[in-house]
This record gives C-alpha cells, sequence and structure tokens, in this order.
C-alpha cells in the first residue's frame, strides 16, 4: 500500500493506494498518530484503494475517535465495493463518506 500525505494548514489529507489489510495497517496506523498534532481536518482520499480489511476498518475507527476529539474527518472517494463493506459493518453510520 502506498500512503501519500498532503498538509494544507490545519488540514492533512492521506491518500492511500492498493490493499489496507493486516499488513499495512500498522503502517497506516503509525503515520496517522504521528501526523494528527495540530490537524483539526483528516480527510481520506480513497480513489485508488483496492481493498480494505476489518484491520483497515480498526485504524480508520481509531483516527476517528482522535478526530473526534480534536476536528473532524472525512472519508472521500470511496468505490463501490469498499463503501458496501462500510455499510455492511455499520461503519456508514460512524464515518463522514463524502
Amino acid at each position: 500500500m502506498t500512503i501519500n500525505k498532503t498538509q494544507n494548514g490545519s488540514e492533512l489529507t492521506i491518500a492511500l493506494e492498493g490493499r489496507l489489510d493486516t499488513t499495512t495497517a500498522p503502517q497506516l496506523d503509525e503515520e496517522i498518530k504521528s501526523s494528527l498534532d495540530g490537524v483539526d481536518k483528516l480527510v481520506f482520499d480513497m480513489t485508488k484503494l483496492e481493498y480494505i480489511s476489518s484491520a483497515g476498518l480498526r485504524v480508520l475507527l481509531s483516527a476517528q475517535k482522535i478526530m473526534n476529539k480534536q476536528g473532524s474527518m472525512v472519508v472521500k472517494n470511496v468505490s463501490d465495493e469498499i463503501n458496501e463493506i462500510f455499510e455492511v459493518t455499520g461503519f456508514i453510520d460512524i464515518l463522514t463518506v463524502e
């Protein structure tokens, strides 16, 4: 998986490419936790994300909990397959998906 971070003031965009699974989730978790100081809007761009596993969902949930305290989090450009995973798991009600 490739993680591309773009910071614009207090807004951080993280673009994910490839597969977010058991192997890559810890890497993303570390990237997020080391990048959120001073961030009040976190945006995940999933245009090129092909797959997300339960480990990936846990990372998103963890990021959402942090951002609930310090700002907002948005998930953008979700494919139909990943949107279906969000719906089946109930994450569609937890995350802000645009």
